[in-house]
């Protein structure tokens, strides 16, 4: 981080505004920045790690350890521009409103958040720091539209994605981004503020054991990170992106997902980013159009969460708060969480996961639907391991994609559709490439065999070096049976799965 100045402001000086960032670590298209930065005051530039608000959820290791890398990046763009970012810990508002009397400030700025603890977070800092003649001012910048804007011909909020994806794709396109100030003033830190912290000081990477090897090998967080990565999918993976998003093994997606997480680029840039692709690079517009219905999903899931603040927790369709969920058998989730389930593609997503802290959206769904149809174990134990071990592990597409594999959510995949881990494999990893580059222990077995090795000719399985129960296990359940157990189940709450 950049050294910090002298504690008491110079005679004379104006008071500083403050910009608060939370979810939106980037100089560029920030308005909340851009318009602290309008004001021509000394700008107070605050980060404050809250875990002790009512409500509030902590973040998972892989997201803390992201976390880290991005504020180190932050700090270094707003030094750039003159500026500084300072460090807090605490309960936010209540840390807000103490430097903002401290430093006196005239104004407050950030950008707005959707869950439930957050929005009161944020409306008590409002509340506490307008009763002191401070103005604050909220903007836009998570999202290409605020979840009120979109809604249904009654006032309702939707509950489908398509019918609410055509509703947003109607309104007038979201404003182009914003540049980045072009040059920031650093606020001395004032008399009286808060106890500023070393970002070292928040222990936010892991040291004993230190696991994220996978996650510095795969990733560069940060605002710049974030643009290279985009720049890089804008020539290689969108041109195909309708036709590959899907197989996890080729290169497809954007990888953008962590760094939208923590707003290291907007939403907005990825849009006119994909549209600008589309005119000057000649990006196939089905290609595109396909792209830009993703960022609709991400969109639809704050949606759902700003609408249903209890979607993290709760059953969106209340039918499920009777279905009949195993205990979890500790082998049976140990060998989910380790991938070590018997079903190659299974297996693969999972250790993906844990070595690079991301996984291919695909294979996503496939070890979702393992766990809560062929296990039969809570979405939510899922839920909670992704949120532990995902750098993108974002607080409304999480909960909301594992309730759509669930069929407890919103617009939800039926629960009867049950993924059957081997077909999918062979569709969307035909040639076992993924497989084999993950479940390094089947490399040698032909594509016959490489998403079903327990029916592998034992010669075939000894020249691969393959040993079931040895190198790699036999599937810990029966597919066809834990279908039957997962429909038996839906039968017991199902009111109608028209």
């Amino acid at each position: 981080m950049p050294p910090k100045p002298e504690h008491d402001a110079p005679p004379g000086a104006s008071a500083p505004v403050i910009v608060w960032f939370r979810d939106d670590l980037r100089v560029s298209d920030n308005p909340a920045l851009s318009a602290a930065a309008e004001r021509g005051a000394p700008i107070l530039c605050i980060y404050v790690l809250d875990e002790e608000s009512p409500d509030i959820r902590p973040l998972g290791g892989a997201s803390r350890w992201w976390l880290h890398h991005s504020l180190a990046a932050l700090g270094h763009s707003l030094a750039a521009l003159g500026a500084r970012l300072d460090i807090l810990r605490g309960p936010g508002a209540e840390t807000i409103e103490s430097l903002a009397l401290a430093a006196k400030a005239p104004g407050a700025f950030w950008t707005r958040r959707y869950g439930r603890a957050e929005i009161e977070i944020d409306r008590r800092a409002k509340a506490a720091l307008s009763d002191q003649g401070i103005d604050v001012r909220s903007h836009k910048g998570q999202l290409l539209h605020e979840p009120w804007e979109v809604k249904t011909k009654t006032g309702d909020f939707f509950k489908v994605y398509s019918p609410f994806w055509r509703a947003a794709r109607a309104l007038p396109e979201p404003a182009a981004p914003l540049p980045a100030p072009k040059k920031l003033t650093a606020a001395p830190w004032p008399a009286g503020g808060p106890e500023r912290v070393p970002l070292e000081a928040l222990a936010l990477l892991p040291t004993r054991p230190d696991w994220a090897g996978g996650l510095r090998e795969t990733w560069t967080p940060g605002e710049a990170g974030a643009h290279e990565k985009l720049e890089g999918f804008l020539d290689d993976g969108l041109p195909r992106y309708a036709s590959g998003r899907d197989r996890p093994d080729v290169v497809a997606t954007s990888g953008l997902s962590p760094h939208l997480r923590f707003g290291e680029v907007s939403p907005r840039q990825v849009f006119y980013a994909a549209r600008h692709a589309e005119q000057a690079r000649g990006a196939p517009g089905r290609d595109v159009e396909k792209f830009i219905a993703e960022l609709g999903w991400r969109e639809f899931a704050y949606h759902l969460l700003y609408n249903a603040p209890d979607l993290t927790r709760k059953n969106f369709q209340p039918k499920f708060d009777a279905f009949p969920w195993l205990e979890p058998e500790p082998a049976m989730l140990a060998a989910w969480k380790k991938g070590r389930t018997g079903y190659p593609i299974v297996d693969a997503g999972m250790r993906e996961l844990w070595t690079t802290g991301v996984m291919h959206n695909r294979v996503r769904m496939i070890a979702a639907s393992f766990l809560v149809k062929d296990l039969l174990v809570d979405w939510r134990v899922g839920e909670d391991w992704f949120w532990d071990t995902l750098c993108d592990a974002d607080p409304a597409n999480n909960p909301a994609s594992w309730q759509w594999v669930a069929g407890s959510g919103a617009d939800a995949a039926p629960y009867f559709r049950v993924f059957n881990p081997t077909l999918q494999g062979r569709k969307f990893d035909p040639a076992g490439s993924y497989v084999r580059k993950h479940v390094v222990e089947l490399a040698e077995l032909p594509d016959t065999w490489i998403h079903e090795p327990w029916l592998a000719p034992e010669p075939v399985l000894r020249k691969a070096g393959v040993v079931l129960d040895q190198t790699y296990p036999r599937p810990i359940i029966d597919h066809a049976r834990a279908r039957d157990r997962a429909l038996a189940a839906l039968s017991s709450i199902r009111t109608d799965t028209a």
